[in-house]
Parts: C-alpha cells; structure tokens; sequence
C-alpha cells in the first residue's frame, strides 16, 4: 500500500511500545521503534514517519530534547508526548514546543487513536479537551 502512513513510537517500556504497536498495526499503520531519544532522532531522519508518538521519561535522552530539537524545523512530524508525570508545567512546556497532544498514563487507547488520527490529518484539526 503506498499510503500506508508511519508511526514512530519512542518509549523505553517496551511493553508499552509494543502493545502500542500491535494496535496500531491492526489499524493498518506501519510502525517502528526506538527505545529512547537517541534513537528516535535519528529514525525521524532516516525513516521520515508521518508522526511520533514520544515518551517523556527515558534513558540517555527524553522526550524534551527531543520536542527542542524539531520545535523550529519545517519538516517536523506531528508529535504526540505520552507521560505518566502530572505537572501542568509539563504540560505548558511540551505544547510550548510544538506536541499535537499530551496524554498522560494510563490512559484508554481510544484517547490515543483519536490523536493519532487528529495528528495525521493536520495541523488545522481541533483537539478536543484532555482526558486523564
């Protein structure tokens, strides 16, 4: 399928990645992983995904860096930040640079599909209240 789009998941839980993936494979997306912001940096460059679903807390690089990195490049994918951290500081400073959504964990994979989707279809697409 050539329209098949690309979801880039950057979190160190790999269960947590993995069941994102399994999901969202079954909705048809194409998805690859990286396991922190090293990595996810370098996959957006190489492999171009259509969005990045990003973790806040990881290992040798996290998701702020990685939200500074892009912030101001054209060519950014859309970026989703998931975290378990309950700060609105946090929050104000991730939508500061440019996150298409901030969901906390836990929460219901409905809530992330629709952002997934909302992401994919561009920059102009409401996004609804947050949900925790």
């Amino acid at each position: 399928m050539l329209d098949t789009k690309t979801i880039l998941i950057v979190d160190d839980d790999v269960e947590l990645s993995d069941g994102l993936r399994a999901v969202l494979e079954r909705q048809g997306f194409r998805v690859i992983q990286a396991r922190d912001g090293h990595q996810g940096k370098q996959a957006v460059y190489a492999q171009r995904p259509d969005l990045v679903i990003l973790d806040m807390m990881m290992p040798r690089m996290g998701g702020y860096p990685v939200l500074e990195h892009f912030k101001d490049k054209a060519d950014a994918p859309p970026i989703i930040m998931i975290t378990a951290n309950e700060g609105s500081r946090h929050k104000a400073y991730a939508e500061y640079l440019g996150v298409i959504d901030y969901i906390r964990k836990p929460f219901a994979m409905e809530r992330l599909l629709e952002a997934v989707e909302r992401g994919l279809r561009g920059p102009n697409a409401e996004t609804p209240p947050e949900t925790t």
